[in-house]
């Protein structure tokens, strides 16, 4: 996805490079800090470099920009639908700079993440939000992207994780 600028906003969005992991990290701990979760968020700009570039990159991730500044950015990765038989994309984080809300750069964001998807067969979005996050929850249900009453999001963290992983090193 080449650079390209939103029409009427004054903000571009652009793909995320190895040089933004400072910048995205940073946006995650802002993030973190926003939800009142900072303390969770023990992730490093090291981790974002590593992981998010290259041939086996984990996650991709699009920046907007106003005036050349950071406005946000849109940290995904694919995902495939068994259901529908079809690719699609799951956004990790959305984040748009304070200096920048209400101009619809998250829209923009989404949209954009939409039609990376989509280019390359995608069929769908998904996403999960804080469930104390309200202005977040507003915000999709504007955009029509709606709760999934059939499903629960559940998740291995830590001592869960590292010990699902070793049941596999002692089934060997």
């Amino acid at each position: 996805m080449p650079n390209h600028a939103v029409a009427d906003t004054g903000f571009s969005i652009r793909p995320a490079t190895a040089d933004d992991a400072e910048t995205i990290h940073r946006a995650i701990i802002d993030l973190a800090a926003y939800l009142g979760e900072q303390d969770r968020a023990v992730s490093q700009v090291e981790d974002f470099r590593r992981f998010g570039f290259g041939p086996d990159a984990a996650f991709s991730c699009l920046i907007a920009e106003a005036d050349g500044a950071f406005a946000g950015l849109s940290l995904f990765f694919p995902v495939f639908s068994t259901w529908l038989g079809k690719p699609g994309v799951y956004v990790q984080d959305l984040y748009v700079s304070p200096a920048a809300r209400g101009r619809g750069v998250g829209e923009a964001l989404l949209a954009a993440t939409a039609a990376w998807s989509q280019a390359r067969g995608g069929a769908y979005l998904r996403l999960s939000v804080d469930a104390e996050n309200r202005n977040a929850k507003a915000f999709y249900a504007r955009l029509g992207i709606g709760w999934n009453e059939n499903e629960h999001a559940h998740a291995a963290y830590e001592a869960t994780f590292e010990a699902l992983a070793s049941r596999q090193t002692r089934q060997e």
